[in-house]
């Protein structure tokens, strides 16, 4: 019997809007968009973003996500990340970044109230 193995995980965050998710994930965040579904036209879009290795699934399915979520990324260069999200003229958020026993975070908030907070560690 073979061992099962495990090849990373895309969390699902919820979605009311396609234009503000792609003003926040795209124009903000800085990730491209890898693939776009919806069933028909008219129909909730079921959207990837990447950026760097990390992949993110946007859905306007209800019941794909809850909204208000948190999604923890361990990273590195996160002065460079706060330096160009803070060069960027995105008036719902100005994050910071906090120091944490972990590491130093930054937060940022999408539209729908999900939270993806950015950690390098100590």
């Amino acid at each position: 019997m073979s061992v099962p193995t495990f090849q990373g995980a895309i969390p699902v965050l919820r979605s009311f809007d396609e234009a503000k998710a792609r003003e926040f994930y795209c124009g903000f965040l800085g990730f491209s968009v890898g693939f776009e579904h919806r069933f028909a036209p008219g129909m909730p879009l079921y959207f990837e973003v990447e950026r760097a290795g990390l992949k993110l699934h946007i859905s306007e399915h209800h019941g794909d996500a809850t909204p208000g979520s948190t999604v923890f990324v361990w990273m590195q260069g996160i002065e460079a990340l706060h330096a160009e999200l803070t060069a960027r003229d995105y008036p719902n958020n100005r994050p910071g970044i906090e120091t944490a026993p972990w590491g130093r975070e930054l937060q940022v908030i999408d539209p729908f109230g999900n939270r993806i907070r950015f950690c390098e560690s100590a």
